[in-house]
């Protein structure tokens, strides 16, 4: 989605992306053990709809209910037993975005959370370089495009939202990125010939690899991997290995977390950068286009 607002905020609330991750996790290693929901519940003096729940991230869990689980569940390596109770305490902490909340769409609450949780990302684009490498006159451009009936004002609080949501690129602890955009992007005028100038000299910026890479899939590449769409990996520092794939639609985004899923989808990053210019290759390529827009701006 281009847009962060609140426009469908009717729409049933996703559990969030915390919660559902640290269930998934419980719901996995519950049945490696080979236990029952109605003995998971019992240890816990809960009833099986809490399990169900839980698992399936719609409500949280106390940190000496999830030990006793993971006790159950025959779980002693204390890496996983440590993350799994940091995760925990993770689900009740308010994002940066909390201020926000009133203004975004839910599934903008739950990408929030993956990017400011993730350790790396990997992003592929085919229409629209992505909302954490915009510039203000580029997220203006497309947030009006896609809000077509919001004021002036609520465009600015959602260009003001969109450019805190960078600010995870530059702490200690910013994640990994490696984004992928097709050759289309750079040409796309987003916002007029002046806008687009501006965000393809942001992307010469702020390439500095192997923290943050930005390589193009030319048009001469043909065919690839991505033309069925946009997509997003985000990788956790954890030791649960618990990737998450989003894809966006036009009214929200797919979250994909079993194994196969999230597997095909680093497959298909893995053909698409292996078809990419490289890094150098897609800086030349994005400077040339840059000079040839300064006879226009």
């Amino acid at each position: 989605m281009a847009g962060e607002g609140a426009n469908d905020m009717a729409a049933r609330p996703r559990p969030r992306v915390r919660l559902r991750r640290l269930g998934g996790k419980l719901r996995r290693l519950r049945e490696a053990a080979g236990v029952r929901m109605e003995d998971a519940a019992r240890r816990i003096d809960a009833d099986k709809p809490k399990i169900s729940r839980i698992e399936n991230g719609l409500a949280s869990i106390r940190r000496l209910e999830l030990e006793a689980l993971l006790s159950l569940y025959g779980v002693s390596d204390e890496q996983v037993v440590t993350a799994m109770v940091a995760m925990a305490k993770q689900t009740r902490r308010k994002g940066w975005w909390h201020q926000y909340s009133q203004d975004l769409h839910p599934h903008f609450e739950e990408r929030m959370d993956l990017e400011d949780d993730a350790a790396r990302i990997l992003a592929f684009q085919p229409l629209l370089v992505p909302g954490l490498l915009q510039t203000t006159e580029y997220a203006r451009s497309v947030i009006r495009s896609a809000e077509r009936t919001a004021t002036e004002a609520e465009v600015e609080h959602w260009v003001e939202m969109r450019m805190a949501r960078q600010a995870i690129l530059r702490r200690a602890t910013a994640p990994q990125l490696v984004c992928l955009l097709d050759e289309a992007v750079l040409h796309r005028r987003v916002g007029g010939a002046s806008a687009l100038k501006g965000q393809l000299d942001r992307l010469l910026e702020i390439n500095s690899p192997p923290d943050l890479s930005i390589q193009v899939i030319p048009f001469g590449q043909g065919w690839h991997a991505g033309l069925d769409g946009g997509f997003s990996v985000y990788s956790y520092p954890d030791p649960l290995h618990l990737d998450v794939v989003t894809v966006d639609y036009l009214d929200g985004a797919l979250y994909l977390e079993d194994d196969a899923s999230v597997g095909r989808y680093h497959r298909a990053f893995d053909q698409l950068r292996a078809s990419a210019l490289s890094s150098r290759q897609s800086m030349s390529l994005i400077s040339r286009l840059s000079r040839d827009l300064e006879r226009e701006v």
